[in-house]
């Protein structure tokens, strides 16, 4: 097949060939006319095929998989071409990106795909009726989810996966704080670990619109990038009767901080007045033996080869406390250099604490040890 126009080109994606807009590999912001297609994203396309790949492996259901927002539809190729699905369903409401989608299937001579050109909420609407769900319902917007979390969760079926992107990383890292309330139902503190916080916002909101359904969802993995956060919550049809919505209590003078069901306002170590933020997610933000699953996939699959070192971290870290503390903000606390990495996780073993790297950041750990043990362990290292 030739390409149908000079202003495209045929790429590689994995194991799928794309038509894309020749402007969107060269331009520095890809542009959205005709179509819009992020090459920058590819790393989060991977971790979207991993974490699909488990779960289509161990479901028993129809493996069907909706995408409400598919720009030229990369992402619900690769599920076609790359995965074992039944059917896959690619919407959007700009016609020349459909095409483009179309003209990919051809190529890849994909059967088991339709495309649909309808406002996502609607598109939704027609797959919220039992027996019609989606077992993979994906979302990945400009700017917030947040409008989409309702129709979304309806759309998927009871063990399905919803995953979510926000690109909004101003709002929830605490830049908007009015903006972030009304999107996501809470609000941000500005701390080393924002992007922690932020992804706990999302799934928060999410927490808060299933209720309201009475479903629950359970994150199985979520990630984090320099443009997106995203997460992966598996839907159930049941009411959620766990106590997972609460607060991060942060307290700026000595760096403390601690997960809370409820608001509390003096620091336990300072006696300083804590920064609190939420409502948000509290409990568990990686399924254990789900990412394991998606450690078992990647042999199979042609995915970016830092997608394996990324996923061996949230396996160390999914049994771990929430928020994580990162070298410089204690190396700025202690006035030093800060240590290496290992070195320190090796210092908190040999105390007994508990402590594990991050897939959040490169210089950052997770540990139940508090600020003050921290501290003290970091000027023996000096």
């Amino acid at each position: 097949m030739e390409i149908p126009n000079e202003s495209l080109e045929e790429i590689t994606e994995g194991k799928t060939r794309i038509i894309v807009p020749k402007k969107s590999l060269t331009d520095k912001v890809p542009p959205k006319e005709p179509a819009f297609f992020n090459p920058k994203a590819k790393l989060n396309r991977d971790f979207s095929i991993i974490a699909y790949s488990a779960f289509l492996k161990n479901f028993q259901g129809p493996k069907i998989f909706l995408e409400g927002l598919s720009g030229i539809g990369v992402r619900g190729l690769r599920v076609a071409n790359e995965l074992k699905t039944e059917k896959v369903v690619i919407n959007d409401l700009n016609p020349t990106a459909l095409k483009m989608a179309e003209y990919s299937a051809k190529l890849n001579n994909i059967g088991n795909v339709e495309f649909v050109e309808k406002e996502v909420c609607r598109f939704f609407s027609n797959y919220s009726k039992k027996g019609e769900r989606g077992s993979i319902v994906d979302i990945d917007p400009f700017g917030s989810p947040a409008a989409f979390f309702d129709c979304g969760i309806r759309a998927t079926m009871h063990g399905g996966i919803l995953s979510t992107a926000a690109t909004d990383l101003q709002v929830l890292n605490g830049l908007f704080q009015s903006a972030c309330k009304r999107k996501y139902g809470g609000i941000p503190v500005r701390t080393e670990y924002g992007n922690e916080m932020a992804i706990r916002l999302i799934l928060g909101c999410l927490r808060a619109v299933a209720a309201r359904l009475g479903v629950e969802v359970v994150p199985m993995f979520v990630e984090s990038d320099m443009h997106y956060y995203r997460t992966y919550v598996k839907v159930l049809n049941r009411p959620d009767q766990q106590e997972n919505l609460g607060y991060i209590l942060h307290c700026k003078n000595c760096g403390h901080r601690k997960t809370s069901l409820e608001q509390e306002f003096e620091c336990e170590l300072c006696k300083s007045k804590f920064s609190i933020a939420g409502p948000l997610w509290i409990g568990k933000i990686f399924e254990k033996e789900f990412v394991k699953s998606m450690l078992e996939e990647i042999p199979n699959l042609s995915i970016d080869k830092n997608c394996e070192k990324t996923l061996e971290k949230c396996f160390l870290e999914s049994d771990m406390p929430a928020t994580y503390f990162t070298l410089d903000e204690i190396a700025s606390k202690t006035k030093s250099s800060p240590p290496k990495l290992e070195n320190i996780i090796k210092e908190l073993e040999a105390k007994n604490f508990m402590v594990s790297p991050t897939s959040f950041n490169p210089t950052g750990f997770r540990t139940n040890a508090k600020i003050n043990e921290i501290i003290k362990i970091f000027q023996t290292i000096q």
